[in-house]
């Protein structure tokens, strides 16, 4: 009997280690209990579940909650059905922020989804600033497998100590291991979980070309299944109190198993469309974290090789661009 407890055990920790943590099985909490309405007024609407929510962006005004509690490392869960349609300029956000307590010095972790024309699908954009680290962007942007119109699919986002990972529906699509060189820019003071839908049409389609045609509005997103699974911080005290199990959770979610790595490669191989660490129009180096996949830079070159060959962007008239206008350039893509 010992020996078949130990053989079961084995094939469960085995199984765990090659299939990677299901993000599923995080416990889900109610709206009321663990979140606010940040602005949006009748644009916000919590369904009688107390677990879905309905945002709305119209010509009046976007939409969105806030976490009633900050949070030290954890797994940050949403199912989320996007706007269909036309939907070019508008962005629904689900991140993670301390920018209304550290003004100069705010980290931040952001899962951006950007819409496009009519026909054109929409785009995920990932992002991480670290004590104030703007003036250095680390977005990369991807095309999606699926629609995220026709359906919830759920995103999560990982944060350790060492380690930030972007999953989505459970399939690891970025990881970010923090490392000496990057100093303070690895996100590391309690943040809140944000999620808002906004007018975006300034950069969000198209570095602006297209923004947001309110004669198709209301645009709406829902969401399901809220996760805050982690460590929550008392703001006085500043010290983190975590769920239960919430450390066991996030130390096997960190692990990133064999058949996730395969299907991450093969994620970023066949949908990943930007990556700020092979755009050499903006970094003649890469930043220090940056791991660079020659094969992914290859494919990059091909895929734009203004922006990842080095290829000095131009003005119609043949005049170099300021260096302002190519990081807006990049951002377009």
């Amino acid at each position: 009997m010992e020996t078949l407890s130990r053989f079961l055990v084995f094939m469960f920790l085995f199984s765990r280690f090659v299939s990677g943590f299901t993000l599923q099985n995080l416990p889900v909490t109610s709206f009321e209990e663990s979140y606010t309405q940040l602005f949006g007024d009748k644009n916000f609407f919590v369904h009688k579940d107390g677990k879905s929510v309905r945002l709305t962006l119209d010509e009046r005004t976007g939409s969105g909650f806030v976490s009633n509690d900050l949070y030290l490392h954890g797994l940050f869960s949403a199912s989320i059905k996007l706007p269909s349609d036309y939907s070019a300029g508008v962005v629904v956000a689900f991140y993670m922020s301390n920018g209304d307590m550290y003004e100069k010095n705010h980290d931040e972790i952001d899962f951006e989804f950007l819409g496009n024309i009519r026909g054109k699908e929409w785009r995920i954009q990932t992002n991480i600033y670290g004590n104030g680290s703007t003036h250095l962007g680390r977005e990369e942007r991807s095309n999606l497998w699926f629609d995220p119109t026709e359906d919830y699919h759920q995103y999560s986002i990982l944060w350790s100590d060492s380690h930030i990972i972007f999953f989505v529906d459970n399939i690891p699509i970025r990881e970010v291991k923090r490392t000496a060189s990057m100093g303070g820019h690895f996100p590391s003071k309690p943040m809140s979980l944000y999620t808002t839908i906004w007018d975006g049409s300034k950069w969000a389609t198209n570095g602006g070309k297209y923004g947001v045609n309110y004669k198709y509005a209301p645009y709406v997103a829902k969401l399901t299944d809220l996760v805050l699974h982690g460590c929550a911080v008392d703001p006085i005290e500043q010290f983190p109190k975590c769920d239960e199990g919430a450390d066991e959770d996030i130390r096997a979610a960190q692990e990133i198993s064999p058949s996730q790595r395969v299907k991450m490669g093969a994620f970023r191989r066949k949908h990943m469309t930007y990556s700020y660490c092979y755009d050499r129009n903006r970094y003649k180096v890469a930043l220090p974290e940056c791991v660079v996949n020659p094969a992914e830079a290859q494919r990059l070159r091909v895929h734009d090789p203004v922006t990842f060959g080095g290829i000095p962007r131009r003005h119609r008239n043949g005049k170099h661009r300021s260096r302002r206008s190519r990081v807006v350039g990049a951002e377009s893509i």
